[in-house]
């Protein structure tokens, strides 16, 4: 495959050409996977920004220089030099994209405001992979600034930033914005499949859904003593994120939401009306204030029942699956290597299954490609928060209402952060005592 080596125009030209190229580009779209641009005689370039160089936003830098082979990785920001080095390294490792990896010292932008200089820097995608409670104020600033993006669920870990990632939504849709979500499941070609029978009453009305997210804690807290000298709280708790609410979500917002979002796209994007849950912390820990287990039980209005269980334990039995159960029929998935349906119809996948992650970034970069704006903003926001319902749930001990979590008040994320400043932990929560804002 041809890999051009690109020069740069200026950034009204380049604007230009990213959003009205058709012709002899269009056509060499792929529709399926992979969707790569190649050998063409191309003399612009989609500039790629990432925000957040850990693992995730290494790994979706990777597929967007996968996905077009005229994209180039010109920006990076996050709170570590450490962390960018490290994903550079990785990057310029992999032959086929090493030479589009073009970050120089002056676009390496390091602190709390390091995603703005990334979005300024003349940049036509903006990849969010940072903390989640930072994805509200980042998404903000990319589409007031008119860029294209790819955005890592989940997408928020209050409601007030779920609200503001609706309206920015909408205001992508008027912009002709690309807003391509990081949720992979709805980039599976064999889930595509497999909800396609059961939509089409493969097993006839739809009864129940279980789902299962049981694994290991991602990043489990280390010890305070541990903690460098003179780094402060926000600092210390951003480098350990996972372990904090206000950044995280907790378990059930920040990795079980996969198995929130297809319960969601099963139930066709259409709110529960109400939830209780359990949940609570068996393995004490030092520092951080998440639980190791959430169960949710969803209500919907036609009276079926959705039911997701996460557990983030060592030793435990661990299982990503998904169990539907219709009238004629029950489907599962993640209980062997492919999703079968056993009733009146007995149905197994078959065909070549396609890196969802990778799939995610294709059509991203195509639809800017064709001029055909993608926008998951509305799913990738609700599916957030039906997540933060079940959190909310399993917090206070109460039935949560849809009304109720889309109308919360309860802000996590702080309105202001100084990376040397005080910020105390507030305590776990305990159903019956924690109150529903």
């Amino acid at each position: 495959m041809l890999i051009a080596m690109l020069t740069d125009s200026p950034k009204s030209d380049r604007r230009q050409f990213v959003r009205t190229t058709t012709g002899a580009l269009g056509a060499a779209l792929v529709s399926g996977f992979p969707a790569i641009i190649s050998g063409q005689n191309v003399t612009n370039a989609i500039k790629v920004g990432l925000v957040g160089c850990g693992g995730r936003g290494t790994g979706a830098a990777s597929q967007a220089l996968h996905a077009d082979d005229y994209a180039e990785l010109t920006a990076v920001a996050d709170v570590a030099q450490s962390q960018v080095d490290k994903c550079l390294q990785t990057l310029k490792a992999i032959t086929r994209v090493a030479d589009r990896v073009k970050v120089e010292q002056p676009q390496q932008f390091l602190g709390m405001d390091a995603y703005q200089k990334v979005i300024d820097s003349g940049v036509d995608v903006v990849l969010l992979a940072t903390p989640p409670g930072f994805r509200p104020q980042h998404l903000a600033a990319c589409i007031n600034a008119n860029k294209n993006v790819f955005c890592e669920k989940p997408v928020s870990t209050d409601a007030p930033g779920i609200r503001s990632v609706l309206d920015l939504s909408e205001k992508a849709r008027q912009k002709n914005l690309s807003l391509v979500a990081g949720f992979c499941w709805r980039y599976s070609n064999m889930i595509e499949d497999t909800f396609k029978q059961m939509f089409d009453g493969a097993i006839g009305r739809l009864v129940s859904y279980y789902a299962t997210y049981y694994t290991n804690p991602v990043k489990p807290m280390p010890p305070e003593s541990t903690r460098p000298e003179g780094m402060g709280d926000t600092e210390w708790q951003i480098r350990n994120w996972y372990n904090f609410v206000w950044l995280c979500g907790d378990s059930i917002v920040e990795q079980a939401v996969h198995s929130v979002d297809k319960v969601a796209w099963a139930m066709r994007d259409v709110p529960p009306a109400s939830c209780v849950a359990v949940g609570g912390r068996v393995i004490p820990a030092e520092g951080g204030n998440i639980y190791d287990h959430f169960e949710v039980n969803y209500l919907y209005p036609n009276s079926v029942r959705a039911f997701v269980a996460n557990r983030q334990i060592e030793g435990c039995y661990n299982e990503n699956a998904d169990y539907i159960m219709g009238t004629d029929g029950i489907l599962t998935i993640g209980r062997g290597p492919v999703p079968k349906i056993e009733g009146k119809t007995n149905w197994t996948w078959s065909g070549q299954k396609y890196d969802m992650y990778q799939r995610e970034h294709d059509v991203l970069f195509a639809s800017i490609r064709k001029s055909q704006p993608v926008n998951d903003g509305k799913r990738m926001a609700t599916s957030t928060l039906q997540a933060i319902m079940g959190r909310m749930a399993a917090y206070t001990g109460q039935e949560v209402t849809w009304d109720q979590v889309l109308n919360s008040q309860e802000k996590l994320f702080p309105d202001h952060l100084d990376m040397t400043a005080s910020m105390p932990v507030p305590p776990r929560a305990q159903p019956g005592i924690t109150k529903l804002v």
